[in-house]
């Protein structure tokens, strides 16, 4: 019984894509919200994940974009229990089959499943990414309060609804750096992530303040990598922290293209220490 398990199928809508014209990352996260309860009824482990109180981490590495029209499904399966729950999800391409996502997903509990369900991971290997000692030098990009509609099933905020108030971090860390809504358009260059490490610690409920800061840690040619760290404002206790990793795209050539010197010298500005 090692055989991945269908847990998701759909497409993708054209109000699912962003500026950069394709499909956004939040949605894909609404996905596997949807794959992860269904793999874990299947595996007769839902009430756990129903319950919750238990810390999540996701890691996403995007092979290859999806744009408006695309046919995908999601095929998942437990990878491990070493450490907490492992569990793997695979975003396929329903036309060609090829794999163009794979979420890495660990839970911080241990949970008992079939051995015979196990399957083995053929998706890209961790990588340990250096990390701040504190938020010194982070900026505030985002701040509301929980509203109905970024709950799941459970009620609670859901991981697509963590990532949609991300998305709203990264642009305003875009727009800091010159990827305004206006350059975006005229310049035809966007940004697009190829690397999400989620952590929810604590998932609110509705009418929860949050607000998130961001730190840029890495500044390439292309290339830039943010941590966006979520809390609540009235206590300071931590609800989620997103890594991003992504480059500078051409729209129209579909590659990365080299940041200006205006924009690298902006981006200059905003890094912070590591380590």
């Amino acid at each position: 019984m090692t055989q991945w398990i269908e847990t998701y199928r759909g497409s993708v809508a054209p109000w699912e894509c962003d500026v950069t014209e394709h499909f956004t990352v939040a949605y894909y996260c609404d996905r596997i919200e949807a794959a992860e309860a269904n793999l874990a009824s299947t595996l007769g482990i839902g009430e756990v994940l129903k319950a919750g109180g238990f810390a999540r981490r996701y890691e996403l590495r995007f092979a290859r974009e999806l744009r408006a029209g695309a046919a995908f499904h999601v095929v998942c399966a437990p990878i491990g229990t070493d450490g907490g729950l492992r569990l793997g999800h695979k975003v396929v391409d329903s036309v060609t089959g090829e794999t163009v996502t794979f979420i890495d997903e660990h839970w911080d509990k241990a949970v008992a499943v079939d051995p015979a369900w196990i399957a083995a991971w053929d998706g890209p290997a961790s990588e340990a990414r250096p990390q701040p000692r504190d938020r010194t030098g982070f900026t505030p990009t985002a701040r509301g309060r929980i509203k109905p509609r970024d709950l799941d099933e459970n009620g609670r905020v859901g991981i697509g609804g963590f990532v949609h108030k991300f998305t709203d971090s990264s642009i305003q860390t875009g727009a800091a750096v010159g990827l305004t809504a206006d350059f975006i358009k005229t310049g035809r260059r966007g940004f697009s992530t190829f690397e999400l490490a989620l952590e929810v610690r604590h998932a609110p409920g509705v009418g929860a303040p949050y607000v998130v800061e961001t730190g840029l840690l890495h500044l390439g040619s292309s290339s830039l990598r943010f941590l966006h760290v979520m809390t609540n404002p009235e206590t300071g206790g931590e609800y989620a922290r997103l890594g991003q990793y992504g480059v500078q795209l051409d729209l129209d050539k579909r590659r990365p293209a080299p940041l200006s010197d205006e924009f690298r010298e902006r981006a200059r500005k905003l890094l912070v220490p590591i380590g």
